[in-house]
C-alpha cells in the first residue's frame, strides 16, 4: 500500500522507553489531526505492544524494539511493533482474554485492548525469532466549520 510519510524508531526493551515510544508514535500521528479520543486510543495500543515487548519477548535479556509507523492512503495510520525475542508458542492463546506468561501482576489483556482500540490487528511470531504486531487505524476526517 502506498504511504505518505513514515517513521521508524529502535530503542533497548526498557520500561522507561514505552512512554517515549507512546509519546512519539502521538506526535507522528498528529498531522492526521485524530480527534483526543483517537489519539489516546493509538497512544494505548503503542503503550500495550511495546509493553507486551518488554515483558515477553525479552523476560531474562536486554533485546530491542522496532516501531514502524507509516500514515497511508485515506487517512489510515499503520503501526508495526517488533522484537526479535522469543516469539509465540501459540498466538492464539495468546490473544485470547486473561492469558498471560507474564505472572500474576499481568492481566492478560495487551492484545485484547490492541483489537479494540485499532480497526486491524495482526500478530505474526515465531518461537526463537521474535514477533511483530501490525496495527491499522482509520482516522475520521474532521468536518470543515466552512
Amino acid at each position: 500500500m502506498k504511504y505518505e510519510n513514515y517513521i521508524k524508531l529502535e530503542f533497548p526493551a526498557r520500561s522507561t522507553n514505552e512512554s517515549f515510544a507512546r509519546g512519539a508514535i502521538a506526535c507522528f500521528a498528529a498531522q492526521l489531526d485524530p480527534t483526543l479520543e483517537e489519539l489516546g486510543d493509538i497512544r494505548t495500543a503503542v503503550s500495550e505492544a511495546v509493553t507486551n515487548a518488554i515483558v515477553h519477548a525479552y523476560p531474562d535479556e536486554l533485546g530491542r524494539i522496532m516501531i514502524r509507523a507509516r500514515i497511508l492512503e485515506d487517512n489510515k495510520l499503520e503501526l508495526v511493533v517488533r522484537d526479535w525475542g522469543r516469539g509465540i508458542e501459540d498466538i492464539n492463546k495468546a490473544m485470547e482474554p486473561m492469558f498471560t506468561t507474564g505472572g500474576a501482576e499481568r492481566s492478560g489483556m495487551g492484545f485484547t485492548i490492541m483489537e479494540s482500540f485499532m480497526d486491524k490487528l495482526r500478530v505474526k511470531s515465531a518461537p526463537g525469532r521474535g514477533t511483530t504486531v501490525t496495527m491499522l487505524r482509520s482516522i475520521r476526517c474532521k468536518k470543515s466549520l466552512h
